[in-house]
């Protein structure tokens, strides 16, 4: 087995059961250091130990790979993430409106990001790095969110576009914090909740109206905030009238997402039931942090067909030319 192939696939795997962040980069970061090493070169153990990048486990898999074995840690993060999900709603998807890169709180370049994208079939992922106000998430200003759209220009081609966007925040008065400006130039424009999750449930239901109501948004982010398992604990879902946010998000044209991410399973099936019964339209997303987490939409997929969503609700089974005509400003007009 090509050594820098299994410490690529290594830390792809770690990123989609969302192990250590340290852990995956350290073996990015060893496949980085032996790319375009010769034979010979990799299998002058001692220099290669003294590269930069490479410690004891990325050693020990690229010797395994070497010798021709499947390194043994590969194995056992292959038979954990087990064969994909089965799913006939899974290779409709299209693309993934909502993901993320080291501009913002991503764990990798947006260039990783893209070839990941590719390498799953995608005809298109949109980039929507966090909004100026969630400064733990290192949220872009206005200026840091201009300059990414030059390089988001340029990473498109070959049966690929990657969209510009934005997960924007919504603030406490549902207004969405990014220049009004600055939302008219994106693609697609995600909004979440991320603060004060346990607002009271009627300023809480007047704030997810109101951001669903603004023109400029396209999906609804992880509706109620809730965590069910994982590393970070469990959170409660917020509190408010669904029946009037999917309402509100059904007149306005505004899709609720469906987060693929285990830990955070939201909309609870019981909500999507509702907004499926009310009308709305879905995008099944990953959330994606890192390039492995964009497999994810496995899960997504496999609840969405659980609960009998249609494919043709959901955006993200879209051509890219429908969904850019979904996604037009004038939507709600």
């Amino acid at each position: 087995m090509n050594p820098h192939d299994a410490l690529s696939e290594i830390a792809t795997l770690l990123e989609r059961e969302r192990s250590s962040r340290y852990k995956s980069k350290a073996f990015r970061a060893a496949a980085d250091a032996i790319e375009g090493l010769t034979d010979a070169e990799l299998r002058d153990s001692a220099a290669l130990r003294r590269r930069k990048g490479i410690g004891e486990s990325t050693f020990a898999v690229i010797q395994q790979a070497l010798g021709g074995e499947v390194p043994g840690y590969l194995v056992d993060l292959r038979e954990r993430a087990g064969v994909q999900r089965a799913s006939t709603l899974r290779p409709l998807l299209r693309g993934d409106l909502h993901a993320h890169s080291d501009w913002s709180d991503g764990l990798t370049s947006i260039d990783l990001m893209v070839e990941a994208a590719r390498a799953l079939g995608h005809e298109y992922l949109a980039l929507t790095d966090h909004s100026p106000r969630l400064r733990v998430a290192n949220g872009l200003s206005p200026e840091r969110l201009r300059a990414q759209l030059d390089v988001v220009a340029g990473m498109s081609g070959d049966g690929f576009t990657l969209l510009s966007g934005i997960e924007v925040d919504i603030l406490e008065d549902g207004s969405l914090d990014q220049e009004s400006e600055m939302l008219e130039r994106l693609d697609v424009v995600v909004a979440s909740a991320h603060s004060k999750l346990r607002m009271e449930r009627g300023p809480m239901t007047r704030r997810l109206v109101a951001a669903v109501s603004d023109p400029h948004t396209d999906v609804l982010g992880h509706v109620t905030g809730r965590l069910v398992e994982g590393s970070r604990g469990t959170r409660p879902p917020s509190t408010f009238d669904a029946r009037a946010v999917f309402e509100a998000c059904e007149a306005h044209g505004v899709a609720v997402e469906i987060n693929s991410r285990p830990e955070r399973q939201d909309p609870p099936d019981e909500l999507m039931t509702l907004a499926l019964e009310i009308g709305c339209l879905f995008s099944i997303d990953s959330d994606a942090h890192a390039p492995g987490q964009l497999s994810l939409l496995d899960y997504g997929a496999e609840r969405a067909e659980r609960l009998g969503v249609p494919p043709e609700r959901i955006v993200t089974t879209w051509p890219l030319t429908r969904l850019r005509e979904w996604t037009g400003r004038d939507r709600g007009a």
